[in-house]
């Protein structure tokens, strides 16, 4: 068909013939890797271990085609895979950025600090995880300087996974759903002390009902499976800290870490209306210095 044609010094059919060769492989790979994505993902019921999944088999199916391309095209199989490993050795030095990243990666999926859907804090940055890539991991920003809570600020942050192995990393529900909380009210040293902190409580017990009962009972069994001590209250506290001229009530609460402003703000406002209706029993302090 191509009769004496030449590509320099070899045949043009044999250039062909590995072109296609490479693109049966490359083919064969991708079809591959999507029958095993399908048939790994429908044994998974979340979307953190199917995007998991997806990237391993990635880095997999990847690494193989392009060991196997090679190989055919140049023919020389042994060769191949020494060139890549002496290409290897030189690009660690030139990319080891990139690199620790990668490893970093591998760290995540073997040690699980952080999952896809986690609320986390990796280098001061927080935000909820979207994805984790091979050299990145993609937050939506919680907080942040655009906002004041612990509320979304509509950006996107890319962090390099390095960050990973040289930063503290603090995850909202690693070990456990629920985050505690505090709403703190400062009242004056004349307030009932005893029937502020029974309002208080009692607000945050009719705002957040069997929730938090709930919540502490998981909470018991997963520190029964640590060698932690902790005496943990069923329903809420409050702790009292002494200003000089005035009084902290701190609430402490068990939440959901994405419905702590949210509680915050709706016992705040059952404490405030209950203490407004009694201002004999409960003063706020006067002042400009608070």
């Amino acid at each position: 068909m191509f009769g004496d044609a030449a590509v320099g010094d070899v045949p043009l059919t044999f250039v062909v013939s590995r072109a296609l060769t490479a693109v049966a492989i490359v083919s064969a790979a991708f079809g591959a890797y999507l029958v095993v994505l399908h048939a790994v993902a429908a044994r998974f019921d979340n979307k953190r271990r199917s995007h998991d999944a997806r990237n391993v088999l990635r880095l997999l199916f990847g690494a193989v085609g392009l060991v196997a391309v090679l190989g055919v095209v140049t023919d020389q199989w042994v060769g191949v895979l020494l060139s890549l490993g002496v290409v290897g050795f030189a690009i660690t030095f030139a990319l080891q950025q990139p690199l620790l990243s990668l490893i970093a990666w591998f760290y995540v999926m073997l040690k699980r600090p952080f999952s896809v859907g986690d609320r986390v804090e990796i280098g001061g940055t927080r935000g909820d995880v979207v994805d984790v890539g091979f050299l990145a991991t993609t937050l939506w920003e919680v907080q942040g300087p655009l906002v004041s809570t612990g509320q979304p600020s509509g950006r996107v942050v890319t962090v390099p996974n390095a960050q990973v192995l040289s930063s503290q990393v603090t995850n909202d529900s690693a070990l456990f759903s629920h985050v505690w909380a505090e709403v703190t009210v400062q009242v004056a040293y004349e307030t009932d002390l005893a029937f502020a902190r029974a309002v208080m409580v009692e607000a945050a017990d009719d705002h957040l009902g069997d929730e938090m009962a709930a919540a502490v009972r998981s909470y018991r069994e997963r520190l029964d499976e640590t060698a932690v001590v902790l005496d943990v209250h069923d329903r809420p506290t409050v702790n009292v800290v002494q200003r000089e001229s005035w009084v902290e009530l701190r609430l402490r609460f068990l939440s959901l870490p994405r419905r702590v402003t949210r509680n915050r703000n709706a016992i705040y406002e059952r404490v405030l209306a209950r203490f407004n209706e009694e201002p004999e029993r409960v003063q706020f302090p006067v002042g400009r210095n608070r």
